[in-house]
């Protein structure tokens, strides 16, 4: 059977976008070319990936003579943001305090990010 279709972004589809935000367009080839990993993937490796990312509504392409130039539907914020909204889902049953609360617990925080955290509850609170 299949593996089921990621509803996020996997790591090796990350890895493309990242270049796609960078460069705002490119072709395959030039996404392996500026992918930097050892070893390095294949061509084809490339392509079903980009392909995976079309299909999901990530990037779309145009025709450049015979080549196919990828650009990307969605920005680096909106990606963020609806991988936020699937980890708080998945994780936290829709709570984003539980989300704040396990970040906190985790690794702490220091006083700094507390007075930007602070400042930014009070702009929120103003809008």
């Amino acid at each position: 059977m299949p593996r089921r279709p990621s509803e996020t972004l996997t790591d090796a589809e990350l890895r493309i976008m990242n270049v796609l935000w960078i460069r705002g367009s490119a072709t395959v080839q030039l996404i392996l070319d500026s992918l930097s990993q050892t070893p390095a993937l294949a061509y084809n490796t490339v392509l079903t990936t980009i392909r995976i990312l079309e299909r999901k509504g990530y990037v779309k392409h145009f025709k450049d003579g015979r080549a196919h130039v990828y650009s990307p539907l969605v920005g680096r914020n909106e990606a963020s943001r609806s991988e936020i909204r699937h980890l708080v889902g998945r994780f936290f049953r829709n709570s984003h305090e539980q989300l704040v609360l396990n970040i906190l617990e985790d690794r702490g925080i220091d006083a700094v990010e507390i007075e930007r955290l602070r400042e930014m509850l009070e702009r929120s609170d103003e809008k």
